[in-house]
């Protein structure tokens, strides 16, 4: 019998506080066991393996992120969205470092938690780029760009990888008008 209180959702939970905590290096069934005060075999009976629980991980990441993205998106189109998108995907990566680092970086499968979530969150920077006429290989172009763009400079922010005097902000806010320039070059809809 599982342990009382122990569930997948529990165990995904405990994952992530190891991963927030420690870094995702740090995410062995050892140390999820031991977060969540139970012997590593009873882990067997909520998860598989540690391949199963980091997909798991990333599949609440995903979803975290498509919650965070879609709320910043509400209501907005065209510019609009796609800058408050952009700030909100940094946002959560840089309070974030652990769990997002821990997120696997391939292409999700289709179905399943992992690639719903994905789903959703493709649909999301869909939705903001929409404003600018994009459709089919374009609008999937865009979308990579966009994601390469954010989590690229989110990434070394997190890792404390900018150094130099200038005021990170105004860097910032220097790559999300490269980005909208760059959409509203390609034609947009009114």
């Amino acid at each position: 019998m599982p342990r009382m209180g122990l569930s997948p959702d529990a165990v995904v939970d405990a994952a992530v506080a190891v991963v927030d905590a420690e870094g995702p290096g740090a995410l062995t069934l050892a140390a999820v066991a031991g977060r969540a005060g139970v012997a590593t075999p009873s882990l067997y009976k909520h998860v598989r393996n540690l391949a199963e629980l980091r997909h798991l991980v990333t599949a609440r990441v995903l979803e975290e992120l498509a919650g965070r993205l879609g709320e910043a998106a509400l209501g907005r189109s065209g510019d609009d969205a796609v800058r408050a998108l952009m700030y909100a995907y940094r946002a959560y990566v840089v309070e974030h470092p652990g769990r997002y680092g821990a997120m696997e970086q391939t292409a999700a499968p289709e179905g399943g938690s992992v690639g719903d979530a994905a789903e959703r969150l493709l649909n999301i920077l869909y939705g903001a780029l929409r404003g600018y006429a994009l459709e089919g290989p374009e609008l999937v172009h865009a979308a990579r760009c966009l994601r390469s763009a954010v989590h690229g400079f989110a990434v070394l922010e997190a890792a404390g990888g900018f150094g130099l005097p200038a005021d990170l902000e105004a860097s910032y806010e220097l790559l999300i008008t490269m980005v909208i320039g760059g959409l509203a070059g390609r034609g947009r809809v009114a």
